[in-house]
């Protein structure tokens, strides 16, 4: 992990660059573990973990005015130097405006603002401490600082509700750790704090600007050649030096046997457009986008694309033949990694803390093994689907924008996927209803489904949107809370429905969308952590803030065509000379990932119910043991379950375990026990009493 982590005091003191820091305990300075001073005063800044060089930027003004850049940024030194005189007035959106990756802190005089980013992949924590506020780019330091315990309100929130900002606020799993929305930014003085947003908000009392298509997806492809050129200009990194031979082993076997990347530049190519688009143009732009030359791959400065071919499930042929016709151009070098039962879901549930609890832990190793065979800095695609797709909500948009017409091609789609001819009424009778309810009223609806236990949605595609086609909906894992924990979480919902009055300032296609994007980049970031390779970098460019910008430009009316994706992909492409796709490309597919989840949990379910017969979860009072195990089982024989509900509960007890057997703690000149949650699970809520374990 990486992260860095300062703080603002209420008062000044003079402290040297060798003492910066508070006085802990026997006279010991307060300093994170493992961390780099970028500057030292009575509000310090660190860096912490195996940040490379090029990735920390430190430009002065003058002793008490300065900006640190962290992360992939395509900024000059000059354009940081502008950068901070202009923030020295107020303005921050141009701070999260240039290409790339990053956080950025801007220090003038006492004022302290860290920018947080659009997508949430790179967020930012804040908790009160000594009098003043800290912060940091992860939670948990901020946990071991302030000793906190669990929040079980925010635990049942995650589970019931995961993508309703009202359920979740600003909270984290830790008490008194609070979150900086996506699109905001902390701004800190004197040891005070305030939240401010940087994005234009929309008025809803007008129609949408209209925008015109092709100018807005020229946009998206200059933002996403861009954030792949910023990236391929970055110096190139070798992960360390091989020991030597292995008898047996070749130089590949052995970096994959060892942990270690591939030097150079690679990509994912499973088939899909956001993993072809990326590795088409990092390989088609001017620069060496490959591996290095003379480091054991033989491929010169040719691409790695890197494609992961599950023997264990079948269902991705299709996609497996277009990553090959991908693969055949020449500046490509293709590598197809196999995995078998030991890589499904649920297969190896051994890894290391994670800053939060995600779904992704139950599939960490799945992807681990994948990125052992990629290089230093590999590209992803994730983020594609959430900045590029029209969640189904966006009809109610259409309807709000007097733009009937748009919804004929999305509905025309759905019909033909069901077959009856009552859907078009159906569709448009719940876009209709949604485009008329205020947001309140999304929250006490769904507040009472979960107080009355309403779980059931129809079935298949148009089921799905029709059940999407609402302002919050409950999670897959509510279904297994305990009355206690659902109540807890009703009662936070309306609160946040009293408090929401005005609504949340967006149409309702637009604000489920941006809910979606900020839980996928959540989970991708627990992903990061927990499937990490040693030095290496994942770089997912659709989640830059510049490309996040460009697809919220999309005019609705092309985001809701079927296919959208995928043409606007095609059209970036060929923007950048990529003309020769293969047939089929840009097709949707999701039936092996459910069955790869199904099969996975099939042959663990044993292990499952092991994990789960004494289980943390239900020490907090948000399951019941038996509960989940029958679901366990249930699902295993093939009921008809939501898996990635299971996926949440599994994820999340494997996350307590792992904290509450976590030894040590973030900072030194503190005692062993000053760690986060010392006290171990004692709920503090009064709806979320102690249960009882199950026999």
């Amino acid at each position: 992990m990486r992260w860095l982590v300062g703080w603002s005091s209420t008062a000044a003191r003079a402290l040297g660059a060798e003492t910066a820091g508070a006085t802990g305990y026997d006279g010991e300075t307060l300093r994170p573990v493992g961390s780099h001073l970028l500057w030292g005063d009575s509000d310090p800044l660190w860096a912490v973990g195996d940040w490379r060089p090029d990735e920390v930027r430190v430009v002065h003004a003058d002793a008490q005015n300065r900006i640190a850049v962290l992360g992939i940024c395509g900024a000059s030194d000059e354009e940081l130097r502008r950068g901070l005189f202009t923030a020295r007035g107020g303005a921050l959106r141009h701070l999260t405006a240039w290409p790339g990756s990053y956080t950025a802190v801007v220090q003038a005089g006492r004022r302290i603002t860290v920018c947080g980013d659009l997508a949430g992949a790179r967020p930012v924590f804040h908790a009160p401490w000594e009098g003043g506020t800290a912060y940091a780019t992860a939670a948990l330091p901020l946990a071991d600082l302030t000793e906190a315990n669990l929040d079980f309100g925010h635990l049942a929130a995650l589970l019931a509700a995961p993508e309703v900002p009202a359920a979740l606020r600003d909270t984290t799993p830790y008490e008194g750790v609070r979150r900086v929305a996506p699109g905001h930014a902390l701004v800190l003085r004197a040891g005070a704090r305030e939240i401010v947003g940087y994005e234009p908000v929309a008025s809803l009392a007008v129609a949408a600007p209209s925008v015109d298509p092709d100018r807005a997806v020229d946009a998206v492809r200059d933002a996403l050649v861009e954030a792949v050129r910023v990236r391929l200009a970055a110096p190139r990194h070798v992960p360390g030096l091989d020991p030597g031979p292995v008898p047996g082993m070749g130089p590949a076997e052995r970096r994959a046997a060892r942990g270690m990347p591939v030097p150079g530049i690679g990509a994912d190519l499973s088939g899909g457009p956001a993993s072809g688009t990326l590795a088409l143009l990092a390989a088609g732009l001017p620069g060496r986008p490959g591996t290095l030359l003379g480091h054991g791959t033989g491929a010169g400065e040719r691409l790695l694309a890197v494609t992961f071919n599950d023997l264990a499930v079948g269902g991705r042929e299709a996609e497996l033949e277009r990553a090959g016709a991908l693969a055949a151009n020449p500046r490509l070098h293709h590598v197809v990694v196999t995995g078998a039962e030991d890589t499904l879901p649920y297969a190896d549930l051994d890894g290391p803390l994670t800053d939060e609890p995600g779904p992704s832990l139950v599939t960490a190793a799945r992807h681990r093994a994948r990125l052992a065979a990629g290089s230093a800095d590999h590209f992803t695609g994730h983020g594609a689907r959430q900045v590029l797709d029209a969640h189904p909500a966006r009809l109610a948009d259409l309807l709000l924008d007097r733009q009937r017409r748009h919804l004929v091609r999305p509905v025309a789609a759905l019909t033909r996927a069901d077959g009856s001819v009552l859907v078009p009424a159906r569709v448009y009778g719940a876009a209709r209803r949604l485009s008329r309810t205020p947001y309140r009223t999304g929250l006490e609806v769904l507040a009472e489904r979960l107080m009355r236990r309403r779980f059931d949605e129809p079935k298949g595609p148009v089921g799905a949107s029709l059940a999407a086609l609402a302002w919050a909906r409950p999670g897959p894992a509510a279904r297994w809370l305990t009355g206690e924990a659902l109540a807890e979480v009703s009662v936070l919902l309306q609160t946040g429905a009293d408090r929401a009055a005005g609504g949340p300032g967006q149409r309702p296609g637009e604000f489920r969308a941006r809910t979606v994007l900020a839980r996928h980049a959540a989970d991708l970031r627990v992903l990061e952590q927990a499937a990490e390779v040693r030095s290496q970098r994942l770089h997912a460019p659709f989640l830059d803030n510049q490309v996040v910008r460009a697809c919220r430009d999309l005019p609705e009316a092309l985001r809701v065509k079927p296919g959208a994706r995928a043409a606007v992909l095609r059209t970036v492409l060929e923007g950048a000379g990529v003309t020769d796709l293969p047939p089929g490309w840009g097709t949707p597919s999701h039936a092996s990932s459910a069955a790869a989840a199904r099969t996975g949990l099939r042959l663990a379910a044993d292990s499952l119910v092991d994990l789960f017969d004494t289980p943390l979860l239900a020490d907090a009072g948000l399951v019941e043991a038996r509960v989940v195990r029958k679901a366990v089982r249930e699902a295993a024989a093939g009921e008809p379950l939501p898996l990635d509900g299971l996926a949440d509960l599994v994820s999340l007890e494997l996350w307590l375990g792992r904290l509450l057997a976590r030894r040590g703690t973030c900072w030194t000149g503190t005692p062993a026990r000053a760690r986060a949650v010392p006290a171990g699970i004692a709920p503090q809520r009064g709806a979320l009493r102690a249960g009882a374990r199950p026999s």
